[in-house]
């Protein structure tokens, strides 16, 4: 019976019987009671989305590449062997239907997609990020910075970090423009035990040109320029390697500087385009 009806029509019957329990439930106020049923119905879109989700991308599986994707990712995650632009073209109708209007709702349903085994969710769950970024960044900085570095220590890889370092950069970009304070988080981001939240912390200013703060870009080399990590390394090296499109006088008297403490794959990625510019 129930499978015909809307989301708030479902809330609504069981907001009566709710209403109709003995005790103190029956003294909560009117509001409380709308508070409930619209976080009800969130939660019900939320589990509804997720199917979603998995029903458009299920009958495009193909076992055969899902086995070379899970090689080149050195057999760290499952697959459902869907190219991206095959992925993207299934789910961004339903991304752009959902229409969330707050930072929590996004934020749980990227955290659910999370959950899933298959590599492509997680890729889903950064697709969805970035395109609300004005409604992540409408909410709290710290509390949606948070959440993000949480799915960054989650199923960490270079795939996924360096999409939410996109997603991450472009909140802290958004809420930069009228409050510079925001970019403390990152500062607490640089010395976290965990290297894939420095790697975020080194990449969140790509492509950022102007608007890099080039003391924070100087302060986090020069912390993890004695690190031996592959993948901090390379991220020195490429944030390096970014600012130089817009400033590449700095780069050059900032690589002459620190030479000796940079390492030669920091050193090589940074340096990769200066002698165009």
């Amino acid at each position: 019976m129930r499978s015909n009806m809307g989301l708030l029509e479902i809330a609504k019957i069981d907001c009566a019987m709710f209403m109709r329990l003995p005790g103190t439930f029956c003294s909560l106020r009117r509001t409380s009671i709308a508070d409930w049923m619209v976080e009800m119905v969130i939660r019900m879109k939320q589990k509804n989305i997720i199917a979603d989700f998995q029903q458009a991308l299920m009958p495009l599986a193909d076992p055969q590449r899902a086995i070379g994707m899970r090689a080149y990712m050195k057999d760290r995650f499952d697959y459902l062997g869907i190219a991206a632009p095959m992925r993207r073209k299934a789910v961004m109708p339903l991304i752009r239907a959902l229409q969330p209007q707050a930072a929590a709702q996004l934020l749980e349903i990227a955290a659910q997609l999370w959950s899933l085994p298959e590599r492509e969710y997680q890729y889903v769950a950064i697709d969805l990020l970035a395109k609300y970024i004005p409604v992540l960044a409408a909410a709290a900085p710290a509390g949606t910075i948070a959440q993000l570095l949480t799915l960054v220590q989650a199923k960490s890889w270079w795939d996924t970090v360096d999409g939410l370092a996109g997603v991450t950069g472009d909140v802290l970009r958004t809420q930069a423009s009228s409050d510079r304070l925001v970019q403390e988080l990152m500062d607490a981001a640089i010395l976290h035990p965990d290297f894939w939240v420095r790697r975020i912390a080194l990449l969140h200013q790509l492509g950022w040109r102007d608007a890099t703060d080039t003391d924070r870009l100087r302060r986090y080399t020069l912390s993890c320029a004695d690190e031996k990590e592959f993948f901090i390394r390379k991220a020195i090296g490429w944030a390096l390697r970014d600012y130089a499109w817009h400033d590449p006088d700095f780069i050059r008297e900032f690589l002459q500087a620190h030479q000796e403490r940079l390492s030669g794959l920091s050193m090589r990625e940074a340096s990769k385009n200066l002698h165009k510019l």
